[in-house]
């Protein structure tokens, strides 16, 4: 009876026995644990796809944000060797404190640097890389380099003979933030903040002041169009859900039909309809509405760049409030009206609450869409209409300032994962709902 007892005790597990006579229970972890690992494989080349071309980039833009070495290294184009550079200048900066003036020893110091930049022709990269802090700088850089050999003791004397902006502190306490590789002044000029003389951190002059400007201009821009496809969507949405699927199938191909044209194509075009002497204002003129010196200007200002952007993004919206709206049980609502609600109460406590996940979802993307657009800003916001995507754009393309461009983009991703954080909190990122 014990050993009966004993027996029973076991795991059910360690009893039983597969064909072959090993134990059910080992049998299957072995066989979970081949699922995982087939499972693994499958996803593997998605994972490493992502790695390489999502995060890879996106931690390069980071790094590229805070950091830009150009004033001290060189590096050669071809064979991406370092040369170290203004090494004599970066020792006095770690040997004196901020706020120390620069006397002999330290002009001394920046003359023996400036023959070194002559030697190995990189002048032109330190001041351009001081340049992006102090404009100007890389004339003078460039200009005492090429004097730096006639240049004697006492140097002070002599580089303030070349060029009486050597005497400037603002040009050394840009230098002494540039001698380290590693820097957070691009995120500080990308809210309109510098480093004053002193290290502390100080606004840019009001004529200079344009990051945060835009950063406003996109934010209120992106929510306007969210809020216009939102407004114009939704009856559609509404409408193909409740129609009989053979005409909704129709309909859908009208959303669906701007996916099928060029974004260019689709630009160009409101181009020609919005323009002083274009389609719209022409039909306007037919009409009476408005006389010939009366045309409206809807091309390069904010009010293009709204027009052109509702209509391209308004899909993004229909489609996530379309995929709600289609399960919808209609019995509901009518069960709220054969109890007494009106249809506007229906709406608004049966009908509207299920459809907030695909309101939530469409926003979103909406939103993520508008803050980061490019091309049709570009050809018809003007200067009025740009949004930060054009400068981040600029500062890639005309100023080659990719520090810069990655720090402004780097606030801009900041932006977007902490509206994605308030959806998760709001909504719940388990009811996203995209089509």
């Amino acid at each position: 009876m014990a050993d009966m007892t004993a027996d029973m005790a076991g795991a059910p597990g360690e009893r039983l026995t597969t064909a072959d006579g090993k134990p059910l229970k080992s049998a299957l972890a072995a066989a979970q644990a081949r699922s995982k690992r087939r499972a693994f494989f499958l996803v593997a080349p998605l994972l490493v796809f992502v790695l390489l071309t999502f995060v890879a980039p996106i931690g390069q833009m980071l790094h590229q944000s805070v950091y830009n070495p150009d004033f001290v290294y060189k590096t050669d184009v071809t064979t991406k060797e370092t040369t170290p550079i203004m090494v004599n200048l970066r020792r006095w900066f770690d040997e004196n404190p901020r706020g120390t003036e620069p006397g002999e020893e330290a002009y001394a110091a920046l003359v023996a640097d400036l023959k070194v930049l002559r030697e190995v022709k990189a002048a032109g990269i330190a001041g351009t890389r001081i340049n992006y802090e102090r404009s100007g700088s890389r004339s003078l850089f460039t200009k005492s380099a090429r004097n730096a050999r006639k240049l004697e003791a006492p140097f002070k004397e002599a580089l303030l003979d070349v060029d009486d902006e050597w005497a400037d502190p603002t040009v050394w306490a840009a230098m002494r933030d540039a001698s380290s590789a590693y820097t957070m002044n691009f995120y500080l000029a990308a809210i309109d903040k510098t480093r004053g003389v002193d290290g502390s951190i100080e606004n840019v002059d009001e004529k200079r002041a344009l990051y945060v400007k835009l950063f406003w201009r996109t934010l209120v821009l992106s929510v306007l169009i969210t809020f216009l496809t939102f407004v114009l969507g939704y009856p559609i949405a509404h409408m193909l859900a409740t129609l009989p699927l053979r005409y909704s199938n129709l309909l859908m191909i009208l959303v669906l039909l701007p996916f099928w044209t060029s974004l260019l194509v689709r630009t160009t075009s409101w181009m020609v309809l919005l323009q002083s002497q274009g389609v719209v204002n022409d039909a306007l003129v037919g009409v009476g509405l408005l006389d010939d010196e009366g045309r409206i200007q809807m091309m390069y200002n904010q009010i293009g760049t709204i027009v052109a952007m509702t209509h391209i993004l308004l899909p993004f919206m229909v489609l996530p409030l379309y995929s709600v709206m289609r399960p919808i049980n209609p019995s509901y609502v009518r069960a709220a009206r054969s109890l007494g609600a009106t249809s506007w109460t229906a709406f608004r406590r049966i009908y509207f609450p299920q459809t907030i996940p695909g309101i939530g979802a469409g926003a979103l993307l909406v939103f993520i869409l508008a803050v980061g657009y490019y091309i049709t800003p570009a050809l018809v916001g003007g200067a009025d209409g740009q949004l930060i995507s054009n400068l981040i754009a600029f500062h890639m393309t005309k100023s080659l300032n990719w520090s810069m461009a990655a720090a402004l983009a780097g606030l801009l991703l900041m932006g977007i994962l902490i509206l994605y954080w308030l959806y998760d909190l709001l909504i719940g990122i388990d009811n996203l709902k995209l089509g």
